[in-house]
């Protein structure tokens, strides 16, 4: 039997409704008409201050005022009080120069450095067929001044960003080499900068990612075919130093290396959470080892977990730099660009490793001394990649265990012992330790 209500009844209850659609709105309403509010009493305020700054400066400066760096200093000022330690005010010819290294084509004499402790820029690599090359720069150089400036322990970034120019332009380079100086003037030209090196060790393919830019794919891809063309047994990738770069591109390289599923994530400020890339069925079915150490960041931090996440390599080293935050770079009407996190990147399956880094599942320490020429080395000298090549069953014929390792876990004490009684290379001494360096230093081309 159904009841019924009177009209009355009905329109009381209808109005009730309707009254409190109109609060929880009101409430809606006033909640942001609140925050704006805020945010209109804190731009007021800051706008203000900024007002009240320029014109007691404007009307007693003993000086003139260029309002280009005026303008400059105060987008970078503004970037650095949102307190974002990936942040940055980039001017136009900053940007232009970003923008060149992440698509790998620079107009650069054709070297990579890194900055000694002197100061002095070191040369870590001379690329093929480039100006650099044709002036008979060598591995090992120290450059000393570019152009004009002299180089310390506090200009390595001027003096890297010196050595890029328009095409045709040239450069001045004061080279030590031996205790001796001489000078040489190099033309800058567009080149192609390699990302990727790669070789065959005994049966096994080592392929070192320098960083990923936007060629990095294309030569990664090109190297990988190169290395199963020969049949190699096992794959070695060292990302050691590597500073990062696209997601665009490490995803790329990610997809030819794993089966079906998701890559990564990103979560955002509204704290949703989106998957950006994915990898198909199709996938490389080989033994894997990524090599990692303290300067490895970003892109090259989710390369190896990714890897780790999916069981398909070991990565071996010491703990890396740990930055799992994601930037974009929004160019400004001017030319000009700002630069901030924007989410939190996500492994495939484990956790985001900002501030924490990704942890090896065979520490391997390496002495101070042996890290200022790492890359100088080989399977025999290198403490990691000697270890990382027995996991890959170079001086074994014992098949590689299938019982994965997780984080906290320990190698087998016999593997580790095997290391430890293993040939010392000359420069690395009866106590080898890690390096103190803990520094987001990486090498630069130039």
């Amino acid at each position: 039997m159904s009841k019924k209500i009177s009209l009355g009844t009905a329109l009381a209850l209808a109005l009730l409704f309707g009254m409190v659609v109109a609060v929880m709105t009101l409430i809606f309403f006033m909640n942001r008409q609140d925050a704006s509010l805020r945010n209109l009493q804190g731009r007021a305020n800051l706008y203000g201050k900024l007002e009240e700054i320029d014109k007691y400066v404007r009307d007693n400066y003993f000086g003139e005022i260029s309002e280009q760096a005026l303008n400059d200093y105060l987008a970078r000022g503004y970037m650095a009080g949102i307190e974002d330690p990936y942040a940055m005010y980039l001017t136009a010819d900053q940007y232009q120069r970003v923008m060149s290294s992440y698509d790998g084509q620079m107009a650069n004499i054709g070297i990579e450095v890194k900055a000694e402790a002197s100061g002095y820029m070191q040369v870590l690599a001379v690329y093929p067929d480039s100006p650099a090359e044709s002036k008979g720069l060598k591995v090992g150089d120290l450059i000393v001044k570019v152009d004009d400036l002299s180089l310390t322990a506090d200009n390595f970034d001027e003096a890297a960003a010196a050595l890029q120019g328009e095409s045709g332009t040239t450069v001045s380079l004061t080279i030590r080499r031996m205790g001796e100086e001489s000078e040489v003037e190099i033309t800058r030209r567009k080149i192609e900068v390699p990302s990727v090196d790669y070789r065959v060790i005994k049966h096994i393919g080592y392929i070192r990612i320098k960083e990923f830019n936007d060629n990095t794919p294309t030569q990664f891809n090109r190297a990988l075919d190169r290395l199963l063309a020969q049949e190699v047994t096992a794959l070695c990738f060292d990302v050691r130093d590597n500073p990062g770069g696209t997601l665009t591109a490490v995803t790329a390289i990610l997809d030819v290396l794993l089966p079906a599923g998701d890559i990564v994530s990103a979560t955002y400020k509204n704290g949703e959470t989106v998957v950006l890339a994915t990898s198909d069925t199709n996938e490389i079915d080989l033994p894997m080892a990524v090599l990692i150490n303290q300067r490895s960041a970003s892109s090259a931090e989710l390369f190896a977990q990714a890897l780790k996440d999916y069981q398909k390599a070991r990565t071996v080293g010491v703990t890396t730099f740990g930055k799992g935050m994601m930037q974009t770079i929004h160019r400004l009407t001017d030319g000009s660009a700002i630069e901030f996190t924007v989410a939190q990147y996500n492994p495939p399956r484990s956790e985001n490793f900002d501030g924490v880094g990704v942890k090896p599942d065979y520490e391997v320490k390496i002495s101070a001394e042996l890290e200022k020429v790492l890359f100088q080395l080989d399977e025999k000298s290198d403490p990691q990649m000697r270890k990382a090549m027995e996991l890959l069953g170079l001086k074994s014929a014992e098949p590689i265990p299938t019982d994965w390792p997780d984080e906290t876990s320990q190698p087998p004490e016999d593997v580790e012992q095997g290391l430890e009684d293993g040939e010392q290379s000359p420069e690395e001494g009866e106590d080898a330790a890690q390096s103190e360096d803990t520094s987001e230093q990486s090498s630069k081309a130039a």
